[in-house]
């Protein structure tokens, strides 16, 4: 099968609205329920808008404020980064919303939250003083705590080998070094 440009199906949302819907949802964790009603389309192409466009998001990489030019797409290029220039970083995790897995999905029941009651995942942020984030990553089951997701992601161990990196963490974090 020859695959043929334009063939496939047709998009509910034009790109700058898909990559608008993406922004609203992960910036401001605005209900995909409101913004489907907002875009005029269903809730599950809005849950399959921001699955597609998050991932080109992070490939681009996290522009530095007021350093043009310069993009952090690993976690490693923002502890450097924060090193070099003395950046103080906040890490914290966040929950987003997401549809029921299916049926007889393995680990179904990890993604029911014990603090929303609700389906999600949990993913770790890091920013910096301002409040722009530098990374977002460690994708994980909405049961998950957060200190178990750093450490499962290995997030941990890059920490305590980038000693110039200081990095700020809430309660939830207790116990990590």
């Amino acid at each position: 099968m020859i695959a043929v440009a334009g063939a496939g199906r047709r998009h509910d949302l034009v790109f700058c609205d898909r990559l608008l819907v993406t922004l609203i949802s992960l910036r401001l964790d605005v209900p995909q329920t409101v913004l489907g009603v907002l875009f005029g389309v269903d809730q599950a192409t809005i849950s399959r808008v921001v699955s597609e466009v998050r991932p080109l998001l992070a490939a681009r990489g996290y522009a530095v404020p007021d350093r043009p030019g310069v993009r952090l797409r690993t976690l490693a290029d923002v502890l450097a980064y924060a090193a070099a220039e003395n950046v103080v970083l906040r890490l914290d995790a966040t929950e987003t919303r997401v549809n029921r897995p299916a049926a007889r999905r393995p680990g179904r029941r990890g993604f029911i939250s014990g603090k929303k009651n609700l389906n999600t995942i949990k993913t770790s942020i890091i920013s910096d003083g301002l409040g722009p984030t530098l990374w977002a990553g460690a994708f994980g089951p909405g049961r998950q705590h957060d200190q178990t997701a750093v450490c499962t992601e290995g997030i941990d161990d890059l920490l305590d080998h980038v000693d110039q990196a200081r990095v700020l963490v809430d309660a939830g974090y207790r116990g990590l070094r």
